[in-house]
C-alpha cells in the first residue's frame, strides 16, 4: 500500500531528526503540554506496539487495543507514559523497534480485515494513515521547540483525507449532527487536493498543510487562513480532528 510507504518515510525524516539531538534536546519541553521530547517518542512506541497488538492474533491487547473508554484517550495516554517515562535512549530504541514491527504488522495484514483501534474498527490501510498522520503531528511537537525544520510535503494527502474523511465522527464527538463538506485544498507542490462532493454545499478552501495543522489541532482554525463557505463550513473546521477522542 502506498500510504505504507509513506508511512515509512514520515518515520524515517523523524527518526533522522532525533538521531541528532543532544541529551539537552531531548529533555527539553515539546509542544505537547506536559511532555518532553523523550516522553513524545515513548507515547509513539506505545501506539507502534497497539498496532502491532491488534493486528496479531492471539496477542494480548495492550495501549489503544485495550478498552480505552471513548472520550479518555488523551488521559489514558498519558497516564501510560507516566507510568513507563524513561531515558532519551531507551525510549528511541523502543520506538524505532516497535515502528519497523509495526510497519510489517501492517504489510502482513488482510486489506479486507477490520482491527480494533481504540473503540472502533479500522481497516489496515486507514490504520496505516492515522499511524502516518500521528507522527507527523508530534514531529511538529518535537521540532518547533527546537526549531529544526520539518518541511511540508505531499505525504499531507494522507493527512488531508484522513481529516475529511472523518468528519462524520468529529461531529459526532462534538455532538452536533454531520453535514457533507466539500474540500478544495491546495497541495504544498501547488497543485489541487479536493475531497467530497463539490455540490455539498459548503466548502473549505486553501492551504492543504493548514488543513492538516487544524485537524491535528495544532493550528486554531481562525489562525489557518482557511476560507469557509456554505452552512456548515465553519462548523467541520472547527470539529474537524485527525486522531481519536
Amino acid at each position: 500500500m502506498e500510504v505504507i510507504e509513506d508511512l515509512v518515510a514520515e518515520q524515517e525524516r523523524l527518526e533522522a531528526i532525533l538521531a541528532g539531538l543532544s541529551e539537552e534536546q531531548w529533555l527539553t519541553e515539546s509542544a505537547a503540554a506536559g511532555w518532553t521530547v523523550a516522553d513524545v517518542v515513548l507515547h509513539l512506541a506505545h501506539g507502534e506496539e497497539s498496532v502491532v497488538a491488534t493486528t496479531s492474533i492471539g496477542a494480548p491487547p495492550t495501549g489503544l487495543t485495550s478498552g480505552v473508554e471513548p472520550g479518555d484517550v488523551d488521559g489514558a495516554m498519558n497516564r501510560l507514559v507516566e507510568k513507563e517515562r524513561t531515558t532519551p535512549e531507551e525510549a528511541f530504541e523502543r520506538w524505532r523497534t516497535s515502528r519497523r514491527a509495526a510497519v510489517e504488522a501492517l504489510r502482513a495484514a488482510d486489506p479486507a480485515v477490520p482491527v480494533l483501534w481504540v473503540a472502533m474498527r479500522l481497516k489496515p490501510r486507514t490504520l496505516a494513515t492515522t499511524r502516518l498522520a500521528e507522527h507527523w503531528a508530534h514531529a511538529i511537537d518535537v521540532t518547533t521547540p527546537l526549531g529544526v525544520p520539518l518541511p511540508d510535503t505531499d505525504r499531507l494527502r494522507h493527512v488531508a483525507w484522513l481529516a475529511h474523511a472523518t468528519l462524520p465522527y468529529a461531529f459526532a464527538v462534538a455532538g452536533e449532527e454531520a453535514h457533507p463538506v466539500f474540500c478544495d485544498l491546495t497541495a504544498p507542490d501547488g497543485s489541487a487536493w479536493r475531497f467530497g462532493d463539490p455540490d455539498a454545499g459548503s466548502t473549505i478552501s486553501g492551504d492543504a498543510a493548514a488543513f492538516c495543522r487544524v485537524g491535528a489541532q495544532r493550528l486554531a482554525p481562525e489562525e489557518s487562513g482557511l476560507v469557509t463557505s456554505g452552512p456548515h463550513a465553519a462548523a467541520a473546521l472547527r470539529v474537524v480532528r485527525t486522531y481519536a477522542a
